[in-house]
Protein backbone atom coordinates (compact mmCIF):
# COMPACT_ATOMS: atom_id res chain seq x y z
CA UNK A 1 0.00 0.00 0.00
CA UNK A 2 1.44 3.46 -1.43
CA UNK A 3 1.55 6.30 1.94
CA UNK A 4 0.22 9.51 0.05
CA UNK A 5 -0.74 12.95 1.09
CA UNK A 6 -3.48 15.06 -0.58
CA UNK A 7 -3.62 18.66 -1.17
CA UNK A 8 -6.72 21.29 -1.54
CA UNK A 9 -8.23 17.72 -0.40
CA UNK A 10 -11.94 19.21 0.26
CA UNK A 11 -13.84 16.94 1.72
CA UNK A 12 -12.01 14.09 -0.08
CA UNK A 13 -14.90 13.20 -2.81
CA UNK A 14 -11.93 12.31 -5.42
CA UNK A 15 -10.29 9.84 -3.22
CA UNK A 16 -13.37 7.51 -2.30
CA UNK A 17 -11.54 4.06 -3.51
CA UNK A 18 -7.91 5.09 -3.74
CA UNK A 19 -7.81 2.01 -1.25
CA UNK A 20 -8.89 -0.47 -3.35
CA UNK A 21 -6.31 0.36 -5.82
CA UNK A 22 -3.21 0.16 -3.07
CA UNK A 23 -2.91 4.10 -2.08
CA UNK A 24 -3.54 4.92 1.60
CA UNK A 25 -3.38 8.72 2.45
CA UNK A 26 -2.49 9.37 5.40
CA UNK A 27 -2.00 13.33 5.35
CA UNK A 28 -4.60 15.80 3.95
CA UNK A 29 -4.89 20.08 4.08
CA UNK A 30 -7.68 21.36 3.26
CA UNK A 31 -8.42 25.37 3.96
CA UNK A 32 -12.03 25.59 4.45
CA UNK A 33 -13.27 24.23 7.83
CA UNK A 34 -16.38 22.67 6.94
CA UNK A 35 -14.47 20.69 4.17
CA UNK A 36 -11.69 20.03 6.36
CA UNK A 37 -14.52 18.18 9.15
CA UNK A 38 -16.27 16.61 6.62
CA UNK A 39 -13.24 14.84 5.10
CA UNK A 40 -12.20 13.90 8.70
CA UNK A 41 -15.66 12.24 10.02
CA UNK A 42 -14.82 9.88 6.17
CA UNK A 43 -11.23 9.40 6.73
CA UNK A 44 -10.91 9.27 10.48
CA UNK A 45 -7.56 7.90 10.10
CA UNK A 46 -6.10 10.51 7.95
CA UNK A 47 -4.25 13.39 9.50
CA UNK A 48 -6.42 16.41 8.46
CA UNK A 49 -4.48 19.50 8.40
CA UNK A 50 -7.00 22.69 8.08
CA UNK A 51 -5.39 25.72 7.31
CA UNK A 52 -4.02 27.93 4.73
CA UNK A 53 -1.11 26.24 2.74
CA UNK A 54 0.39 29.54 2.24
CA UNK A 55 0.73 30.30 5.85
CA UNK A 56 4.44 29.19 6.61
CA UNK A 57 3.70 27.13 9.30
CA UNK A 58 0.96 25.15 7.91
CA UNK A 59 2.99 24.22 4.78
CA UNK A 60 6.04 23.18 7.46
CA UNK A 61 3.35 21.06 8.79
CA UNK A 62 2.26 19.43 6.23
CA UNK A 63 5.70 18.51 4.94
CA UNK A 64 6.79 17.48 8.26
CA UNK A 65 3.84 14.81 8.72
CA UNK A 66 3.80 13.47 5.02
CA UNK A 67 7.75 12.65 4.94
CA UNK A 68 8.32 9.47 3.48
CA UNK A 69 5.11 9.58 1.46
CA UNK A 70 4.78 7.41 -2.10
CA UNK A 71 1.97 9.50 -3.71
CA UNK A 72 0.64 12.81 -3.80
CA UNK A 73 -2.68 14.07 -5.60
CA UNK A 74 -3.17 17.69 -5.61
CA UNK A 75 -6.30 19.63 -6.92
CA UNK A 76 -5.12 23.21 -6.34
CA UNK A 77 -8.47 25.55 -6.18
CA UNK A 78 -9.99 26.16 -10.35
CA UNK A 79 -12.01 28.84 -10.13
CA UNK A 80 -9.33 30.94 -11.59
CA UNK A 81 -9.04 28.89 -14.78
CA UNK A 82 -12.49 27.84 -14.93
CA UNK A 83 -14.26 28.37 -18.25
CA UNK A 84 -17.46 28.79 -16.34
CA UNK A 85 -16.04 31.63 -14.51
CA UNK A 86 -15.67 34.60 -15.32
CA UNK A 87 -11.91 35.39 -15.47
CA UNK A 88 -11.30 34.23 -19.29
CA UNK A 89 -8.67 36.31 -20.40
CA UNK A 90 -5.08 35.11 -20.30
CA UNK A 91 -3.66 38.49 -18.16
CA UNK A 92 -6.75 38.09 -15.66
CA UNK A 93 -5.67 34.50 -15.34
CA UNK A 94 -2.44 35.13 -14.69
CA UNK A 95 -3.35 37.84 -11.89
CA UNK A 96 -5.65 35.51 -10.06
CA UNK A 97 -3.84 34.82 -7.34
CA UNK A 98 -5.29 31.12 -7.20
CA UNK A 99 -4.02 30.15 -9.94
CA UNK A 100 -0.31 30.43 -7.77
CA UNK A 101 -1.65 27.91 -5.71
CA UNK A 102 -0.02 25.27 -7.83
CA UNK A 103 3.70 26.85 -6.24
CA UNK A 104 3.36 25.15 -2.98
CA UNK A 105 2.60 21.96 -5.04
CA UNK A 106 5.75 22.22 -6.71
CA UNK A 107 7.14 23.12 -3.18
CA UNK A 108 5.89 20.03 -1.99
CA UNK A 109 7.19 17.97 -4.84
CA UNK A 110 10.88 19.18 -4.42
CA UNK A 111 10.64 18.26 -0.24
CA UNK A 112 9.21 15.32 -0.66
CA UNK A 113 10.51 13.64 -3.79
CA UNK A 114 7.13 11.09 -4.13
CA UNK A 115 7.41 8.54 -6.80
CA UNK A 116 3.41 8.85 -7.90
CA UNK A 117 2.39 12.67 -8.50
CA UNK A 118 -1.17 13.75 -9.87
CA UNK A 119 -2.08 16.99 -10.56
CA UNK A 120 -6.00 17.82 -11.91
CA UNK A 121 -7.82 20.61 -12.57
CA UNK A 122 -10.08 22.04 -15.11
CA UNK A 123 -9.12 21.87 -18.49
CA UNK A 124 -7.40 25.45 -18.74
CA UNK A 125 -4.41 24.02 -16.48
CA UNK A 126 -2.60 22.97 -19.60
CA UNK A 127 -3.14 26.60 -21.57
CA UNK A 128 -2.22 28.85 -18.53
CA UNK A 129 0.85 30.38 -18.52
CA UNK A 130 2.09 31.46 -15.22
CA UNK A 131 5.13 33.53 -14.27
CA UNK A 132 8.79 31.28 -14.03
CA UNK A 133 12.28 32.57 -14.50
CA UNK A 134 11.06 35.84 -15.49
CA UNK A 135 9.35 34.43 -18.44
CA UNK A 136 5.73 32.92 -18.90
CA UNK A 137 5.59 29.27 -19.15
CA UNK A 138 2.84 26.17 -18.93
CA UNK A 139 2.66 24.33 -16.20
CA UNK A 140 3.97 21.71 -17.85
CA UNK A 141 6.63 23.75 -19.11
CA UNK A 142 7.46 24.10 -15.47
CA UNK A 143 7.31 21.05 -14.19
CA UNK A 144 9.72 19.92 -17.17
CA UNK A 145 11.92 22.96 -15.92
CA UNK A 146 12.12 21.67 -12.37
CA UNK A 147 11.43 17.71 -12.38
CA UNK A 148 12.45 16.81 -15.68
CA UNK A 149 15.81 14.99 -14.81
CA UNK A 150 13.87 13.18 -12.24
CA UNK A 151 10.33 11.99 -13.04
CA UNK A 152 8.47 11.27 -16.48
CA UNK A 153 5.76 13.73 -16.78
CA UNK A 154 2.44 13.12 -18.86
CA UNK A 155 -0.62 15.29 -19.20
CA UNK A 156 -3.59 15.30 -21.26
CA UNK A 157 -7.11 16.02 -20.66
CA UNK A 158 -9.68 13.47 -19.94
CA UNK A 159 -13.53 12.98 -19.88
CA UNK A 160 -14.59 11.46 -16.61
CA UNK A 161 -17.45 9.70 -18.84
CA UNK A 162 -14.61 7.62 -20.69
CA UNK A 163 -14.03 5.78 -17.41
CA UNK A 164 -17.31 4.49 -16.39
CA UNK A 165 -18.23 7.79 -14.38
CA UNK A 166 -22.39 8.81 -15.54
CA UNK A 167 -21.40 12.49 -15.88
CA UNK A 168 -19.60 14.47 -19.12
CA UNK A 169 -16.31 16.24 -16.82
CA UNK A 170 -13.20 17.18 -18.78
CA UNK A 171 -10.59 17.30 -16.47
CA UNK A 172 -7.07 18.19 -16.99
CA UNK A 173 -4.64 15.59 -15.33
CA UNK A 174 -0.65 15.67 -15.28
CA UNK A 175 0.86 12.76 -13.93
CA UNK A 176 4.72 12.64 -12.62
CA UNK A 177 6.61 9.40 -11.66
CA UNK A 178 9.94 8.47 -11.27
CA UNK A 179 12.15 7.26 -14.03
CA UNK A 180 12.13 3.77 -13.76
CA UNK A 181 8.94 3.41 -12.96
CA UNK A 182 5.63 2.91 -15.37
CA UNK A 183 2.55 4.40 -15.03
CA UNK A 184 0.02 3.88 -18.00
CA UNK A 185 -3.52 5.77 -18.77
CA UNK A 186 -6.29 3.31 -18.46
CA UNK A 187 -8.32 1.98 -20.79
CA UNK A 188 -11.17 3.85 -21.72
CA UNK A 189 -15.33 2.02 -21.29
CA UNK A 190 -16.69 0.76 -24.98
CA UNK A 191 -19.76 2.55 -23.95
CA UNK A 192 -20.93 6.02 -22.01
CA UNK A 193 -23.16 5.26 -18.83
CA UNK A 194 -26.15 7.24 -19.62
CA UNK A 195 -28.37 9.49 -16.89
CA UNK A 196 -31.02 6.58 -17.23
CA UNK A 197 -28.58 3.44 -16.75
CA UNK A 198 -27.45 5.38 -13.27
CA UNK A 199 -30.83 6.78 -11.42
CA UNK A 200 -33.65 5.56 -14.13
CA UNK A 201 -34.81 3.65 -11.04
CA UNK A 202 -34.92 6.06 -8.41
CA UNK A 203 -39.09 7.16 -7.71
CA UNK A 204 -40.12 10.09 -9.38
CA UNK A 205 -40.42 12.93 -6.72
CA UNK A 206 -41.96 16.77 -6.99
CA UNK A 207 -39.88 19.76 -5.41
CA UNK A 208 -39.78 19.10 -1.44
CA UNK A 209 -40.75 15.84 -1.36
CA UNK A 210 -39.22 13.13 -0.03
CA UNK A 211 -38.72 9.26 -0.61
CA UNK A 212 -38.06 6.14 1.68
CA UNK A 213 -34.41 5.96 0.49
CA UNK A 214 -31.76 7.67 2.15
CA UNK A 215 -30.66 11.11 0.85
CA UNK A 216 -33.18 10.93 -2.12
CA UNK A 217 -35.42 14.24 -1.28
CA UNK A 218 -36.31 17.32 -3.36
CA UNK A 219 -35.47 20.83 -2.81
CA UNK A 220 -38.03 23.44 -2.49
CA UNK A 221 -38.37 25.54 -5.51
CA UNK A 222 -39.70 28.80 -6.20
CA UNK A 223 -43.48 27.74 -7.63
CA UNK A 224 -42.86 29.70 -10.89
CA UNK A 225 -39.83 27.83 -11.39
CA UNK A 226 -41.35 24.84 -11.03
CA UNK A 227 -44.45 25.57 -13.44
CA UNK A 228 -41.54 26.72 -16.24
CA UNK A 229 -39.99 22.93 -15.73
CA UNK A 230 -43.08 21.26 -15.30
CA UNK A 231 -43.75 22.57 -18.94
CA UNK A 232 -39.90 21.86 -20.06
CA UNK A 233 -39.38 18.75 -22.02
CA UNK A 234 -36.51 16.45 -21.61
CA UNK A 235 -33.76 18.08 -22.69
CA UNK A 236 -35.28 21.66 -23.34
CA UNK A 237 -34.93 24.98 -21.46
CA UNK A 238 -37.64 26.41 -19.94
CA UNK A 239 -36.42 29.54 -22.61
CA UNK A 240 -37.57 27.52 -25.18
CA UNK A 241 -40.90 27.30 -23.76
CA UNK A 242 -43.51 29.69 -25.68
CA UNK A 243 -45.78 30.28 -22.60
CA UNK A 244 -44.17 28.75 -19.73
CA UNK A 245 -40.79 30.66 -19.63
CA UNK A 246 -38.49 32.34 -16.73
CA UNK A 247 -40.49 35.50 -15.83
CA UNK A 248 -39.85 38.86 -13.71
CA UNK A 249 -41.91 39.42 -10.81
CA UNK A 250 -43.69 41.84 -13.80
CA UNK A 251 -44.42 39.28 -15.88
CA UNK A 252 -41.78 40.51 -18.46
CA UNK A 253 -39.14 37.50 -19.69
CA UNK A 254 -35.86 36.88 -18.01
CA UNK A 255 -33.17 37.27 -19.97
CA UNK A 256 -30.52 34.24 -19.90
CA UNK A 257 -28.67 31.50 -21.87
CA UNK A 258 -30.78 27.64 -22.92
CA UNK A 259 -28.30 26.11 -20.79
CA UNK A 260 -29.93 26.90 -17.85
CA UNK A 261 -33.73 25.99 -16.74
CA UNK A 262 -32.77 23.17 -18.60
CA UNK A 263 -33.24 19.42 -17.79
CA UNK A 264 -30.66 16.94 -18.53
CA UNK A 265 -30.60 14.32 -20.94
CA UNK A 266 -31.82 10.80 -20.25
CA UNK A 267 -29.82 8.69 -22.45
CA UNK A 268 -26.71 10.87 -22.50
CA UNK A 269 -23.65 10.73 -19.20
CA UNK A 270 -25.02 13.42 -16.90
CA UNK A 271 -23.71 16.91 -17.80
CA UNK A 272 -20.65 18.14 -15.63
CA UNK A 273 -22.28 18.51 -11.91
CA UNK A 274 -21.58 22.36 -10.95
CA UNK A 275 -21.25 24.47 -7.54
CA UNK A 276 -24.97 25.74 -8.09
CA UNK A 277 -26.55 22.20 -8.79
CA UNK A 278 -29.15 23.88 -6.14
CA UNK A 279 -30.56 26.29 -8.24
CA UNK A 280 -33.44 25.58 -11.09
CA UNK A 281 -31.75 28.46 -13.23
CA UNK A 282 -27.82 27.55 -12.94
CA UNK A 283 -26.71 25.15 -15.14
CA UNK A 284 -28.19 21.71 -17.05
CA UNK A 285 -28.73 20.34 -13.57
CA UNK A 286 -32.65 19.91 -13.84
CA UNK A 287 -33.82 16.19 -13.54
CA UNK A 288 -35.01 14.73 -16.83
CA UNK A 289 -38.47 14.48 -16.09
CA UNK A 290 -41.00 11.90 -17.05
CA UNK A 291 -44.02 12.55 -19.65
CA UNK A 292 -47.24 12.68 -17.80
CA UNK A 293 -50.90 11.83 -18.94
CA UNK A 294 -51.95 15.67 -18.70
CA UNK A 295 -48.63 16.67 -20.92
CA UNK A 296 -46.43 18.18 -18.22
CA UNK A 297 -43.36 16.28 -17.19
CA UNK A 298 -42.49 15.16 -13.50
CA UNK A 299 -39.39 15.73 -11.18
CA UNK A 300 -39.43 19.93 -11.55
CA UNK A 301 -36.40 20.02 -9.44
CA UNK A 302 -32.99 19.98 -9.34
CA UNK A 303 -31.56 16.10 -8.91
CA UNK A 304 -31.62 14.77 -5.04
CA UNK A 305 -28.03 14.09 -2.81
CA UNK A 306 -28.50 10.51 -3.81
CA UNK A 307 -28.89 11.04 -7.23
CA UNK A 308 -25.92 13.66 -7.52
CA UNK A 309 -24.05 10.11 -5.72
CA UNK A 310 -24.54 8.28 -8.29
CA UNK A 311 -23.82 10.75 -11.02
CA UNK A 312 -20.43 11.22 -9.20
CA UNK A 313 -19.31 8.00 -9.39
CA UNK A 314 -19.89 7.88 -5.11
CA UNK A 315 -21.75 4.31 -4.04
CA UNK A 316 -25.12 4.94 -3.48
CA UNK A 317 -24.67 3.96 0.64
CA UNK A 318 -21.59 6.47 0.78
CA UNK A 319 -21.15 6.77 4.01
CA UNK A 320 -21.25 10.27 4.78
CA UNK A 321 -22.64 11.12 8.13
CA UNK A 322 -26.41 11.93 8.72
CA UNK A 323 -26.05 15.18 9.95
CA UNK A 324 -24.42 16.86 6.81
CA UNK A 325 -26.07 19.45 5.75
CA UNK A 326 -27.76 19.42 2.23
CA UNK A 327 -25.68 22.44 0.98
CA UNK A 328 -22.06 21.50 1.95
CA UNK A 329 -23.03 17.62 -0.59
CA UNK A 330 -23.84 19.85 -2.81
CA UNK A 331 -20.68 22.17 -2.77
CA UNK A 332 -18.18 19.55 -2.43
CA UNK A 333 -19.70 16.80 -5.14
CA UNK A 334 -19.76 20.22 -7.71
CA UNK A 335 -16.29 20.70 -7.37
CA UNK A 336 -15.08 17.42 -6.82
CA UNK A 337 -12.81 14.55 -8.69
CA UNK A 338 -15.29 11.91 -10.12
CA UNK A 339 -14.04 9.39 -8.16
CA UNK A 340 -14.28 6.53 -10.66
CA UNK A 341 -12.12 8.42 -12.78
CA UNK A 342 -8.98 8.36 -10.09
CA UNK A 343 -9.14 5.12 -9.01
CA UNK A 344 -8.72 4.18 -12.68
CA UNK A 345 -5.92 6.49 -13.13
CA UNK A 346 -4.11 5.81 -10.06
CA UNK A 347 -5.09 2.00 -10.38
CA UNK A 348 -2.59 2.37 -13.45
CA UNK A 349 0.26 2.89 -11.37
CA UNK A 350 2.54 -0.64 -11.53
Amino acid sequence: MLKGLSLFSSSGVGEAYLKDVGVDIVVANELIPKRAELYRKLYPECNMICGDITDAKIFDKIIESAKGVDFMIASPPCQGMSIAGKNRQQDTMINDSRNFLINYVFDAIEQLKPKYIIIENVSALLKIKLPYNGELHTVTEILESKFGDEYEIDSRVVNAADYGVPQTRLRAIIKLYKKGTNWKWPKKVDKHITVREAIGDLPSLEAGESSDIKWHFARKHDPNHILCMKHTKTGMSAFENEEYYPKKKDGTRVKGYNSSYRRIEWDEPSPTITMRNDAISSQRNVHPGRLLEDGTYSDARVLTPLELFILDSLPRDWGIPDDTPEILIRQVIGESIPPLMIKAIVGEIK
